[in-house]
């Protein structure tokens, strides 16, 4: 009889302590599995997560009847500098998708931004976050006859490995997810395949020679005509699928000093930029554009900095509308009107 007490408590304390070791294991498998109502695509998220040790915590709450959505998943670990892994916030009533632009594109909506790539209906804004924009049939037109849409946006934390291809990975499935959760029905976005990880905040695309840019969204530069043409760069941050994209086209002046003349062309998609190319009492600001696209408003506006010889106040127009009517072209839209 002792020898059997001795031998279960032997076990107990056995187990005991590999129940103890496995506990963290266990919380991971089981925060990784139900995290964001368990949309989350499981390898991917430990790839994010790889710079920590454990999952902490995660969270998420709905309000169908509001259209909203939000989940956050947490990890530590010894070096990191903050605990968040992820953070969703989705939307598909249109004063709170109003309010994100707001944040997103104060004043003017010179704000930086880069390109996801291309078909994926979105952007990554200047905190780093990608956005991504869609309609939702399921949920037919608002009060305005405005076709109704889920915005999405996702942030990864500073430790998380958001410049691999587990955060399209990641995003991609959010979005998905909560199209279903939020009775939405968009059509199913793919994540991208190769290794495609997310721009980093303030940083786009590489510029090119004004040469080399004639196949991609900014190709109309090539044919507006610039002066010195062998000094232009341009970067390239057009997605027709997304709601905004911008041409930067900088001039170099020769003397790699900070004064090369920097131009930048932008495109905003949906009534909520209206506000980004008109004053305080709605007249429209010189050098901006606007036209009608899918039923909504679409805006171009044209800023920058510095000075570029052989440009004048009549070359900026001119290459405003051809950027705008470069746009208008490729998204089907009609009565494109140049301001300025």
């Amino acid at each position: 009889m002792r020898r059997w007490i001795k031998v279960a408590v032997t076990t107990a304390a056995v187990l005991g302590l590999s129940g103890w070791i496995a506990a963290p294991y266990v919380q991971d498998w089981w925060l990784v599995r139900t995290a964001c109502d368990g949309t989350l695509p499981k390898d991917a998220v430990r790839q994010l997560a790889k710079n920590g040790s454990h999952f902490t915590d995660a969270r998420s709450v709905t309000y169908r009847e509001l259209g909203e959505y939000g989940c956050t998943l947490s990890f530590e670990g010894d070096e990191l500098r903050g605990e968040l892994v992820l953070r969703m916030e989705a939307y598909t009533e249109r004063d709170q998708q109003d309010r994100e632009f707001m944040s997103t594109f104060p004043e003017e909506g010179f704000t930086s931004q880069a390109p996801v790539p291309r078909g994926l209906p979105g952007f990554i804004d200047q905190f780093g976050a990608v956005q991504f924009l869609m309609p939702c049939p399921d949920l037919g037109k608002d009060d305005a006859g405005r076709q109704r849409k889920l915005l999405v946006r996702t942030q990864f934390g500073k430790d998380a490995l958001w410049g691999h291809p587990a955060a399209y990975e990641t995003a991609v499935a959010l979005v998905n997810g909560v199209s279903d959760r939020l009775g939405c029905g968009a059509e199913p976005i793919t994540a991208p395949g190769g290794d495609a990880g997310l721009t980093e905040p303030g940083k786009g695309p590489k510029p090119v020679p004004l040469g080399e840019a004639g196949q991609g969204g900014c190709g109309w530069a090539t044919r507006a005509d610039l002066p010195l043409p062998d000094r232009w760069r341009v970067t390239d941050g057009i997605n027709d699928a997304a709601p905004t994209g911008r041409c930067q086209l900088l001039y170099e002046d020769g003397t790699g000093s900070d004064d090369d003349g920097r131009l930048v062309l932008a495109a905003w998609y949906g009534d909520w930029s209206d506000r980004l190319v008109a004053d305080e009492d709605g007249i429209p600001r010189p050098l901006t554009a606007t036209a009608r696209c899918d039923g909504e408003a679409a805006n171009f506006a044209l800023g920058g900095r510095g000075e570029v010889p052989g440009l004048s106040r009549a070359d900026h127009r001119a290459l405003l509308e051809a950027f705008a009517r470069d746009q208008a072209g490729r998204r089907d839209c009609s009565g494109l009107r140049v301001n300025g």
